[in-house]
């Protein structure tokens, strides 16, 4: 599958894949996850940011494929826990989390807090990685908003029914994809990084 132009997603993740590629749509690129590549490996996350495993996602990928990745990390980080769930959000809940139980988890934590001291933001780190493995350029964006007491809106995934935006009054579980991507943390980072990937790709042979 070496086509010019061509841009692996490194996430075995569907929805976030799906929000990555829509952002990308209208550059002309052919993008695919890791969904269309049997031989794509799994990448452990043992970096203690989100920046760093972003890189060995995006590099150990591209490495082992031979082709352009573009990976991220996020997760979502609130003060009141001193940052946490952090790198960990994926699997905040322990071994076998789901977004319902990480969810629980982070309401049981934050069961004592006031609203007023609920405030949280999303983080992305976005790294683009050459088919040498070598990392050509990196973004990080942030979304900043609060922890409700309780979910609100099934749309999104993750955090998202408990992460509201403050200025829009609603949770990204209730502003939908639309809203979602022209203000959320990976929206941000995707636009950063955007022009960089499109310069790098068309500069390939074909």
């Amino acid at each position: 599958m070496n086509r010019p132009h061509l841009l692996v997603l490194g996430t075995h993740n569907q929805k976030k894949g799906r929000e990555m590629a829509e952002l990308l749509k209208p550059q002309g690129l052919t993008v695919e996850t890791l969904a269309a590549f049997p031989r794509a490996i799994e990448v452990e996350e043992t970096g203690d940011t989100f920046g760093e495993n972003a890189r060995l996602k995006a590099s150990e990928q591209a490495r082992h494929l031979g082709l352009w990745v573009l990976a991220e990390d996020s997760g979502i980080a609130v003060d009141a826990l001193d940052g946490r769930p952090g790198v960990f959000s994926a699997r905040y809940a322990g071994s076998g989390a789901t977004d319902q139980t990480n969810n629980a988890q982070l309401i049981l934590e934050l069961a004592e807090t006031p609203l007023e001291k609920r405030k949280a933001h999303y983080v992305c780190h976005a790294a683009l990685a050459d088919p040498a493995g070598e990392i050509r350029g990196e973004e990080e964006a942030y979304c900043r908003g609060r922890i409700l007491f309780e979910a609100a809106g099934d749309a999104g995934f993750g955090y998202d029914p408990l992460f509201e935006v403050v200025e829009y009054h609603r949770t990204f579980g209730q502003l939908g994809d639309h809203v979602k991507s022209a203000i959320s943390h990976r929206a941000r980072a995707m636009r950063r990084i955007i022009p960089l990937i499109v310069r790098c790709l068309r500069e390939q042979p074909g």
